[in-house]
């Protein structure tokens, strides 16, 4: 493709791929032929094409003060954006500087996200959950001049810090109430302030900064943590975006332009929710709705059954919640009831399976349980319309997956990184099976770096989707990206005679016994939790030590304000409680009684079962000490995508851990 003078859609020349300076230009990956060599495009000619062709669909749906839907076309969309971005400028916005936004997902959102890089700003969202040293680490790294918070929970933050960023102008809060100092003293604003600053002044340099934008720059900045140190930034350029995003969406079947909803609530901190809730949207002119701060506690079902969303995406505890639910509703049917959705559930499995075997069939028996009894079950969670259902940013447990697929819900395992813009690799459900994480996506390409004789080893990727460096860490860039172009993930891994992509283990989470014996502990960890469905959390210990042992965390409720775990047994720990022949409605009630003796009984009959699936006797769990809560977000175990940080977890029960080795 020729490069053009004027921007927005400009390549300007380089000479290297990776680049760790936000003023430097990388190289596009363009390949030859295929959808690797399509001509490449810039954010601002996504939106302003979303908005050209379909002007008055809605793009954006959200509830309003009076908790009633209100939608936003896709050219209100645009105006929006020029709006903002125009007011960012005013607000002292320079080029190649940041916006960071501290808020949970909503209009103002992307209209921040979107506003920055026409600009010519850079945009890094932050989690919500991040303490303010967290904070001030990501707006100091980026230089921001702007960040945009939800509430005054946010905005205290980075008060806080303010006086230790220099780069900072302006902090922008979206929602009320207020504090006194909003709108009082200078560089603290209130949105609707900017919805009513005159800008026109600002509309000739907003020219000027798209005229000088290229699409090989860095626009976005994600934030992504490692074992050890602060969170790096990676640097993702108008290509790896705009490009990843039509990809994926390529591979999802069935996509229609200007036909797909799908709803808001992952934090958009998180490359996945970027990428699928901001960029695909626009590529496809798909409808969002924004699910409320409350979804991952209990609203989301809700939000569902509203909006009937056309794809959906969750990480896997989503889904672990939702079929928590559908249990607890299923114990509470009759005889008859449970019989037939037993029936139902039966049948649609293996329905589904055959097809994995390649023996498609589609019975009368099928067709009853699919049209008369599951088409209710979609509708009661408001996945009746819903043709895709996807699981990212952590493993999902085959079992899990099987569950869902009895209700006719087959749930598509995505895989990528922050440093692969997102998607790299995905299921799809002509191509199944449950524990691979699909094959790579069209364009981009995917090989095992020092393989094994079982052909496995480290999984290393290339493409157009590969970010072009860490933010000043030249070093660390190195250490992921070698002289080819290959990002070295750190994930162990295979890829099967058809193209299908494993994943065995995490180099850096691999644990690695006193003998030497490799283990990957999120399989072992799945073990448990099948042959234990009242073990919330199974966490695996054993690095250089002589065997393995585990932390235990039984489920209990969760508090509907914090995300905190309660005291209180959730019901179907105390249902497994009672067929143990012991009455408990606290947790602290088990362990004060010594913990229960029935309990713990009962709990290393499970991993014994666990045990004998295991690939070596070195892989069996000898010990467990069960934990006096569950994980969870505020008590500092899980990420704000509900992922474990081993490393966090290891530092917390360093003593418990320590009383499993002292015999």
């Amino acid at each position: 493709m020729p490069a053009e003078k004027v921007g927005p859609n400009r390549i300007m020349p380089s000479d290297t791929y990776t680049i760790t300076e936000k003023d430097a230009y990388a190289k596009l990956r363009i390949g030859e032929s295929g959808i690797a060599a399509q001509d490449p495009i810039s954010v601002p000619t996504l939106l302003n094409r979303a908005a050209r062709d379909y002007p008055d669909h809605p793009a954006l749906v959200h509830k309003n003060a009076m908790n009633v839907w209100q939608k936003v076309t896709y050219s209100e969309y645009k105006a929006n954006v020029y709006k903002v971005a125009k007011a960012f400028i005013k607000l002292g916005l320079e080029p190649r500087h940041s916006v960071g936004i501290l808020a949970f997902n909503s209009p103002e959102w992307f209209y921040s996200e979107l506003a920055a890089i026409h600009a010519g700003g850079i945009v890094t969202g932050i989690y919500t959950t991040n303490s303010a040293d967290a904070v001030y680490h990501v707006l100091s790294t980026s230089e921001a001049n702007i960040a945009i918070v939800d509430d005054s929970k946010q905005m205290e933050k980075v008060r806080s810090i303010r006086h230790k960023l220099p780069h900072l102008k302006a902090v922008v809060q979206t929602l009320p109430p207020y504090e006194p100092f909003v709108k009082r003293e200078d560089g603290y604003y209130r949105w609707s302030e900017l919805e009513e600053m005159d800008v026109e002044d600002c509309t000739e340099e907003l020219n000027k900064r798209l005229a000088r934008m290229a699409i090989n720059e860095c626009c976005c900045l994600v934030f992504t943590s490692g074992t050890v140190g602060n969170p790096k930034g990676v640097m993702l350029s108008h290509d790896n975006i705009t490009w990843d995003a039509f990809t994926i969406g390529k591979r999802l079947p069935g996509i229609q332009y200007g036909k797909e909803v799908l709803i808001s609530y992952l934090p958009l901190s998180h490359v996945a929710a970027q990428i699928v809730d901001i960029f695909l949207t626009l590529q496809f002119a798909v409808t969002v709705y924004f699910a409320d701060k409350d979804a991952l506690k209990g609203t989301l079902v809700k939000t569902l059954q509203e909006a009937r969303p056309t794809r959906f995406l969750g990480v896997p505890r989503v889904y672990e919640k939702i079929q928590e639910k559908m249990l607890q509703v299923a114990a509470q049917n009759g005889g008859i009831k449970k019989m037939i959705a037993t029936w139902a559930k039966s049948v649609t499995l293996e329905h589904h399976m055959n097809i994995i075997e390649g023996n498609p069939s589609a019975s009368w028996q099928y067709k009853v349980a699919k049209n008369i009894i599951l088409s209710k079950v979609k509708q009661a969670l408001g996945l009746d319309r819903c043709q895709t259902i996807a699981s990212a940013a952590a493993p999902m447990a085959p079992e899990l997956k099987k569950y869902f697929m009895s209700l006719d819900l087959p749930v598509m395992e995505a895989f990528g990184m922050s440093e692969t813009t997102g998607g790299h690799s995905l299921t799809n459900p002509d191509a199944y099976n449950f524990n691979t994480i699909g094959r790579q996506l069209p364009g981009t390409e995917t090989k095992i770096h020092e393989a094994d004789d079982r052909g496995h080893g480290e999984i290393c990727m290339r493409g157009r989707n590969i970010f072009m460096g860490y933010l000043n860490e030249p070093k660390k860039t190195e250490e992921a990206l070698d002289d080819e172009g290959w990002l070295h993930s750190g994930d162990i891994g295979y890829i099967d005679d058809r193209g299908f992509l494993y994943i065995t283990g995490r180099l850096k989470e691999l644990i690695i016994t006193a003998g030497g014996e490799n283990v990957p502990p999120v399989h072992v960890e799945h073990l448990v939790k099948n042959e234990l469905p009242v073990v919330s959390n199974a966490f695996l210990v054993g690095d250089q030590r002589k065997y393995l042992t585990m932390l235990i965390a039984l489920k209990t409720e969760m508090d509907a304000e914090s995300g905190a775990p309660k005291d209180e047994l959730h019901h179907e720990t105390t249902a497994w409680l009672k067929g143990l022949g012991v009455d408990y409605g606290k947790l602290s009630e088990i362990h004060a009684a010594g913990p229960c003796p029935k309990v713990l009984k009962a709990i290393e009959e499970g991993i014994t079962r666990a045990n004998k699936f295991a690939t070596s006797n070195a892989q069996k769990i000898q010990k467990f000490k069960l934990l006096p809560h569950d994980f969870s977000v505020p008590t500092g175990e899980l990420g704000p995508t509900l992922k474990v940080k081993r490393n966090v977890v290891v530092k917390m029960y360093e003593e418990l851990i320590e009383s499993l080795y002292r015999d």
